[in-house]
């Protein structure tokens, strides 16, 4: 009795992970709310803080730096751009395309606190804008 219990509780784990899973995955490429006309796609992103800055890593695999924007507005970091398929590829036959292409934009809150500018970087398919912190809510 006790065994079909277990086995029930981590069968129910397991399909809750999956379930999950999945939901993180089409949450990945859900269209973004945009002030714009066209449709735009909202990349994931991580937000680290040290005592000096703060971090944000955007998945933007693809994505030539010169082609993403980002500016601090209202306490929040907007990002924007566009990835665009390599010319080489656009007469390509497509069998599979899961990486999004046209406009993205992502709005993030920033933690609270003062910012010395935006720096943007690229490393590994991710966008990396460092921002340093200024004043007295520094470290």
């Amino acid at each position: 009795m006790a065994r079909d219990v277990a086995r029930d509780w981590m069968w129910s784990e397991a399909v809750e992970m999956l379930a999950r899973a999945e939901r993180m995955h089409r949450a990945l490429f859900r269209p973004a709310p945009s002030h714009a006309q066209q449709p735009v796609w909202e990349p994931p992103a991580d937000i680290l803080e040290t005592d000096q800055e703060v971090l944000v890593l955007v998945a933007l695999p693809g994505v030539a730096i010169d082609n993403a924007q980002a500016v601090i507005e209202d306490g929040d970091l907007v990002i924007a751009g566009t990835r665009v398929l390599p010319p080489e590829l656009r007469t390509a036959i497509i069998h599979r395309l899961e990486l999004p292409q046209g406009r993205f934009y992502r709005r993030l809150r920033l933690p609270a606190g003062r910012y010395s500018g935006v720096r943007r970087t690229a490393a590994a398919g991710y966008l990396v804008i460092t921002l340093q912190k200024v004043g007295p809510g520094r470290g």
